[in-house]
């Protein structure tokens, strides 16, 4: 997958944001991206708060085990996901393309 590669014992991810949706969830892909949509409006770095919170929720992650490498004023960002120990490759795609169709991911 496109959006999801290894980086040593992290994982990145290649991300696309919408921010001020109506709620906070994973849409699809985005080119090669990964279309997350947030509730969090675009303003004081909220909707940045708001995806680092969405996605440690969802993996099962400490915030901490979640860094926003580039991005930080972009749609496009890029997020490393912990370190050896954390969740594998494989768990991470899974947990995020859970409530997706196939040819969605």
């Amino acid at each position: 997958m496109p959006w999801l590669r290894a980086d040593g014992a992290a994982v990145v991810l290649s991300l696309h944001i919408q921010p001020g949706a109506k709620k906070t969830e994973i849409v699809g892909r985005h080119g090669d991206a990964l279309k997350i949509r947030l509730a969090a409006p675009p303003v004081d770095g909220k909707a940045n708060d708001c995806l680092i919170t969405f996605l440690a929720q969802r993996l099962g992650l400490a915030k901490a085990k979640i860094e926003l490498v580039s991005g930080q004023s972009s749609r496009a960002k890029r997020v490393k996901v912990g370190a050896s120990g954390t969740a594998s490759l494989a768990e991470i795609r899974d947990r995020l393309s859970a409530d997706l169709s196939a040819d969605r991911i």
